[in-house]
């Protein structure tokens, strides 16, 4: 069963698809068809190509992540990490998505290092192209991932947005 919910965040709308037990799509925006266009059909469904409807009283791991939003946005950037996320493809892109989980707030990674990171040196296209797969904006940092130069590359959501994202977690210094 596939559950949806949108909420407002200072960067814009953010939507959430999700299974039963885990986050299969989410992004800032408001288009549900779009999002589940992103979700593996092994994932969605049989046959399914219509969005289910938003929820306004989210519940289960919807509602976990909705929590989990709303707390990134009030400063735990490790919150949206700690919920459930499922996506499928192949086992290099299925592992890096493992890997870009365990890159932190406040961290920056090149693509060159993400693919070593991931066990593949010399895969950087294939890295990247992990980052423009990720269907679970946020729950799977991709926008942590900067070019080998330090500028910010391409993100689906926009290069506001993932600057927004990367300026909120810069740490403050004391």
């Amino acid at each position: 069963m596939l559950h949806a919910t949108t909420l407002t965040t200072p960067d814009g709308p953010f939507s959430i698809l999700a299974a039963d037990d885990a986050v299969l799509a989410s992004g800032w925006t408001e288009d549900l068809a779009a999002l589940l266009a992103l979700v593996h059909p092994t994932l969605r469904g049989p046959g399914r190509t219509d969005p289910p409807a938003p929820s306004s009283a989210p519940e289960g791991v919807l509602e976990e992540a909705a929590a989990a939003v709303a707390a990134y946005y009030d400063g735990d950037h490790d919150a949206p990490g700690r919920v459930p996320v499922r996506q499928a493809s192949g086992p290099f892109r299925a592992h890096a998505w493992d890997v870009l989980r365990k890159v932190k707030a406040g961290e920056r990674l090149t693509y060159t290092q993400y693919a070593t990171r991931a066990g593949r040196p010399a895969a950087v296209r294939a890295a990247a192209g992990a980052c423009a797969m990720n269907a679970a904006a946020l729950f799977v940092p991709c926008h942590r991932i900067l070019r080998t130069d330090g500028s910010l590359g391409g993100f689906r959501y926009g290069l506001p947005v993932k600057q927004s994202l990367l300026t909120r977690e810069t740490p403050t210094p004391r």
